[in-house]
C-alpha cells in the first residue's frame, strides 16, 4: 500500500465532486482525566454542523458528506475511535459519552450546532441535545432506535472485527474487508482501512477502534457480550428517556436497507411527536453510501445564511 497521510485522498475525492479542497485540520484537546479527544475541522468560519459516527468508525466516515455539504462542520474521532483515547472501562455508551462531546462542542464552535449522529452516534447525539440543550439546534438520527434487531446486520460486523488483533500489512485488512463483502471497490475499502488502522512501533498494523479488540478477546474466550437482548436492553433503558427530552426539532434518517424498520420509526414519531422521518435509498451507513442525498438534507435544516462554503 503506498504512503499516504489522512488527508492524502481528499484532492481525488474533491476532484471527483468537481469542488477544490477544502480547508480541513486535526483537532486535539486533553481532558481532566488525561484521555484526548480528537476531531475534524472543516472550514474557516466556526462549525455549523457537529458530527458523529457509528460504532467502529471515525470522523473520516463523513468526509464525502462534508465535501457534497461544503459548510462549516466539526466531525469527532467518538472515545475509543479514531484518534481518541480508548476508554480503560469500555463504556461506550451514549450517557458516558455524551460529555466528552459537551465538551468538543464547547471547545470547538462557537454557537447552537445541528448535531448528527450516526448510529452509536445517534444514541450519543440524542443524549447530548437532552442534557444541554444550549448546544443544540437541530438533532439528526441517523439509522438508529431502541427498537433495531441487532442480530441482523451488526452480527456480520462482530464475525469481521472478531478476528486476529493484528496483522502484516494493511493489504490483508484490504482483502479481508473485500473478503466479507465490505468496502465497496478495492480503492474504497483500501481508503477505508487506512484510515481507520494504525501502525505499531513493532511495524503490525491493527484497526484504531477499540471494538475491534474487545470483539476479538470475546471470541477468543468464546463470549459474546453484544448479544442482542443485551443491546436492547441497554438502549432502551435510557434512550427513550433522552429522546423525551430533546426540545428541539428532531429528524430520523432511515435506510431503506438499514437497521431501522418503518415500524421502529413510528414509534419514534409516537414518542416524539413532530420528529419527522426520511429514508434514504441506502443501508445503515448512509453516510458512506449516498452522502450526496444526506448532505442535501442537512443543508434543508441550516437556518438562512448559514451555509457559507468550507473552502
Amino acid at each position: 500500500m503506498p504512503e499516504f497521510d489522512e488527508f492524502s485522498f481528499l484532492p481525488d475525492q474533491a476532484a471527483s465532486l468537481g469542488r477544490p479542497v477544502p480547508a480541513v485540520e486535526r483537532v486535539r484537546l486533553t481532558l481532566p482525566d488525561g484521555r484526548s479527544l480528537s476531531g475534524l475541522r472543516w472550514g474557516d468560519a466556526p462549525p455549523r454542523v457537529t458530527l458523529l459516527h457509528g460504532a467502529g468508525l471515525n470522523a473520516h466516515t463523513w468526509d464525502t458528506t462534508v465535501l457534497h455539504l461544503d459548510v462549516p462542520t466539526l466531525a469527532l474521532d467518538l472515545p475509543g475511535h479514531g484518534d481518541s483515547s480508548w476508554r480503560d472501562d469500555a463504556a461506550y455508551v451514549a450517557r458516558t459519552l455524551a460529555p466528552d462531546v459537551v465538551t468538543a462542542v464547547e471547545a470547538w464552535t462557537d454557537g447552537p450546532q445541528i448535531l448528527v449522529g450516526h448510529s452509536l452516534g445517534g444514541l450519543t447525539a440524542t443524549a447530548v441535545a437532552a442534557s444541554r440543550p444550549d448546544l443544540v439546534s437541530e438533532l439528526v438520527i441517523v439509522d438508529i432506535t431502541p427498537g433495531v434487531d441487532p442480530s441482523a446486520g451488526p452480527a456480520q460486523i462482530r464475525a469481521f472485527f472478531a478476528g486476529p488483533t493484528d496483522w502484516a500489512s494493511r493489504d490483508e485488512l484490504v482483502d479481508r474487508a473485500l473478503a466479507f463483502g465490505l468496502g465497496g471497490s478495492r480503492d474504497a475499502a483500501t481508503r477505508g482501512v487506512f484510515l481507520n488502522s494504525r501502525v505499531r512501533s513493532d511495524g503490525r498494523v491493527e484497526w484504531k477502534h477499540h471494538f475491534a479488540h474487545l470483539a476479538a478477546a470475546a471470541a477468543n474466550a468464546g463470549t459474546d457480550p453484544i448479544t442482542p437482548d443485551a443491546v436492547r436492553a441497554v438502549l432502551a433503558a435510557t434512550w427513550w428517556d433522552d429522546l423525551a427530552g430533546v426540545t428541539h426539532p428532531i429528524t430520523l434518517v432511515r435506510g431503506e436497507r438499514g437497521f431501522v424498520t418503518s415500524r421502529d420509526a413510528a414509534e419514534l414519531v409516537d414518542r416524539a411527536p413532530g420528529a419527522r422521518v426520511l429514508t434514504l435509498p441506502t443501508g445503515h451507513n448512509a453516510q458512506e453510501e449516498d452522502p450526496a442525498a444526506l448532505a442535501a438534507l442537512l443543508r434543508e435544516v441550516l437556518p438562512t445564511g448559514e451555509t457559507d462554503a468550507v473552502d
